[in-house]
């Protein structure tokens, strides 16, 4: 099976209008920036996105969002959009924000095949309300599905071409969680390498998780808020 493609647009070329999928990445570290273009310039819409944050408004998540492609986003962490904060007050955009925890939970339990968890976060909020809780041990828990996502798309620091991915540093809190989960995972990495040059020991997502894969460019690494000590 050859899963390497020779680009982004090449990778995605089969996600429609309508269509649920995860994005990996932390803030803006390990975002997969090639892919989240592609799609900008295939225009597709309607889309659900089930990712940490949204992006910024100009880089990220956010490219989407300024063209009006996205119609639900699954979230933890929103607050650096002013484009995805306009939309949702106007009711152009559905949101659906998870506590960080469980949003990473529910992408586990899609890749281990599992339907549903039980987390003790969210209950007795507005998270709850409509949800099914069930009591351990004297204590009660919400039951959250699994997610159920048709492509999950992730950016890598390197892989080979049996799609085995090796991630950096803060690039691995969402990415290998969603390597796991998706029908079709597409990995974007920094460098592509033959077979069997990977250290097996240093690999975080076996290739077995990983579809279609393929070597970026032109990464820019933002850094949503930068911070200095004053002189």
């Amino acid at each position: 099976m050859n899963k390497i493609y020779a680009n982004a647009n090449e990778a995605i070329k089969d996600i429609t209008d309508g269509a649920v999928i995860m994005l990996g990445g932390f803030g803006l570290c390990g975002i997969p920036e090639n892919c989240i273009t592609a799609l900008v310039k295939k225009g597709v819409k309607q889309l659900t996105c089930i990712s940490n944050n949204a992006g910024v408004d100009d880089f990220g998540i956010g490219l989407l969002l300024q063209q009006k492609q996205v119609k639900k986003m699954i979230s933890s962490y929103v607050g650096e959009n002013a484009e995805f904060e306009r939309q949702l007050l106007s009711g152009e955009l559905e949101v659906e924000l998870i506590p960080q925890g469980t949003l990473a939970t529910r992408c586990m339990a899609a890749g281990y095949g599992m339907p549903a968890i039980y987390t003790p976060a969210g209950v007795g909020t507005e998270v709850a309300i409509g949800k099914e809780t069930r009591e351990f041990n004297g204590k009660e828990y919400l039951m959250e599905y699994a997610f159920d996502a048709e492509f999950a798309i992730v950016k890598a620091w390197k892989g080979d071409a049996d799609g085995n991915l090796i991630y950096k540093e803060t690039a691995r809190n969402f990415n290998p969680l969603m390597a796991m989960a998706g029908k079709i995972t597409i990995a974007e990495v920094e460098e592509l390498v033959p077979a069997g040059a990977l250290d097996p020991n240093q690999i975080h997502t076996p290739g077995i998780y990983v579809h279609r894969i393929f070597e970026g460019k032109n990464y820019e690494k933002r850094i949503e808020q930068r911070t200095v000590r004053k002189q």
